[in-house]
């Protein structure tokens, strides 16, 4: 019997699939009707944010100007959060919440430091359209960025002054400026865990910058001799390091942009402009962790 032709013809495609994909109506089955229903931009209250971008000139690159500045001070709001979250845990020894808290901070300054590409788009010329309007208002005067300083041990009372006519400012700044830093606390934890420091250490003036301690390197020095033992210690001590590299590059590509957008000029609130941003790139917030490199 002569082979069948069917087995010499080669496969065809498999049959369509008759169901169609599951997102095909996608669109159709969304809700759509909001009437009655908390939309998405009911729920962000879209309309205020947006409204809150008020140019004050016709310059093209002032809404650059203001969005930037609108975006930087809610990653600073959710930096705040978190470390207000982080540092009540790790006075009470807990340090695995705060170890994720901190990710999360590190995360947020990353964006941070990124807002200064998209600022950097604008050129001198650009700026000098609209710089005069906004009179002496100036970064420097952030309530967020300064609150943000007082958490992480940057100390200075004269800095807290131009919020004095705001009490609902001031008063949680002044709170911050008379409570131990998130160092302080990470310290009080190394006393806590059985690791000497001595008191005038722990219970210092907390309105001042903190002074390097060698009794502070010393007890780094046990955490990063034998990490085994003292794990998450190690994990805190590196987060915090990872907090201040990023600080110090926010502030670095701040001075950047400040130079290539007005040079040495005076800043709009009063400083110095590059000049009190390079002074700044000097502060160090948690001296002994970068020292410990040096002494293991």
């Amino acid at each position: 019997m002569a082979p069948s032709s069917r087995a010499h013809q080669p496969p065809g495609p498999p049959p369509p699939d008759p169901s169609p994909p599951e997102d095909a109506d996608a669109a159709a089955r969304a809700h759509l009707d909001l009437t009655r229903s908390l939309s998405y931009g009911d729920y962000l209250h879209l309309d205020t944010l947006l409204a809150a971008h008020r140019p004050v000139t016709g310059a093209h690159d002032e809404h650059l100007f203001i969005a930037v500045h609108h975006v930087s001070e809610l990653w600073l709001s959710l930096i705040v959060r978190e470390l207000q979250a982080a540092m009540p845990l790790l006075a009470a020894g807990v340090t695995d919440a705060p170890l994720k808290g901190l990710t999360r901070v590190v995360r947020a300054q990353e964006q941070l430091t990124g807002a200064w590409e998209v600022l950097k788009t604008m050129t001198p010329a650009d700026y000098l359209q609209f710089r005069s309007a906004f009179g002496q208002a100036s970064g420097f005067q952030s309530a967020q960025y300064r609150m943000v300083e007082l958490l992480l041990g940057n100390r200075d009372p004269v800095l807290l002054r131009p919020h004095a006519h705001r009490p609902d400012l001031y008063a949680p700044l002044q709170a911050a400026l008379h409570a131990p830093s998130l160092y302080d606390l990470a310290l009080r934890l190394l006393a806590a865990r059985g690791i000497t420091l001595p008191g005038e250490v722990l219970e210092r003036d907390f309105t001042a910058r903190p002074e390097e301690h060698p009794a502070v390197l010393d007890a780094w020095l046990a955490v990063y001799r034998d990490p085994e033992h003292h794990w998450d210690l190690y994990e805190l001590a590196e987060k915090l390091l990872d907090v201040e590299d990023n600080f110090r590059r926010w502030r670095f590509n701040h001075l950047t942009t400040v130079e290539r957008t007005i040079g040495f000029k005076r800043g709009s609130g009063g400083t110095s402009g590059a000049g009190y941003l390079r002074r700044a790139l000097d502060v160090v917030l948690f001296p002994e962790l970068w020292q410990v490199r040096t002494s293991l």
